[in-house]
């Protein structure tokens, strides 16, 4: 009696490891999520890196990668990040894409569509004010 009941709890923890393995959720976790670009010369074209982590125990796919304004573009490597992962998302921001008039304050957006059930959608915010060439 007592070796079936050995048996029963053994299969019982080999259940419980393999429904974790086969269970289990991807979690995207962004390096920042706001960049502070301060001053960028109209004109200038910036490149930024941002860390992207899985800490979830299954794989992270990355769907789609858009951005709130087509100066700016995007894109995560490798697009399939392995629990403990990690990625990196690639920005390109054109602060002269609306030409040599367009200065100011500037907002623009990278949404993130991924396989996270908690997170479907990471949102990325990239501030920078916008200065005149000096002549």
């Amino acid at each position: 009696m007592r070796s079936q009941g050995r048996v029963l709890i053994g299969i019982g923890l080999i259940a419980l490891l393999l429904a974790s393995c086969i269970g289990g959720t991807p979690d995207l976790v962004l390096g920042d999520t706001e960049v502070d670009l301060g001053e960028v010369v109209n004109g200038e074209v910036l490149t930024i890196e941002i860390p992207i982590q899985n800490t979830g125990n299954k794989e992270l796919v990355i769907e789609a990668v858009t951005t709130s304004c087509g100066c700016t573009s995007a894109e995560v490597k490798p697009a399939r990040i392995a629990p403990g992962g990690e990625g990196v998302l690639h920005i390109q921001y054109d602060s002269g894409a609306h030409g040599p008039e367009a200065n100011g304050p500037v907002m623009r957006q990278i949404f993130i569509a991924s396989n996270d059930p908690d997170q479907p959608e990471a949102e990325l915010r990239i501030l920078a004010n916008v200065i005149p060439p000096e002549s």
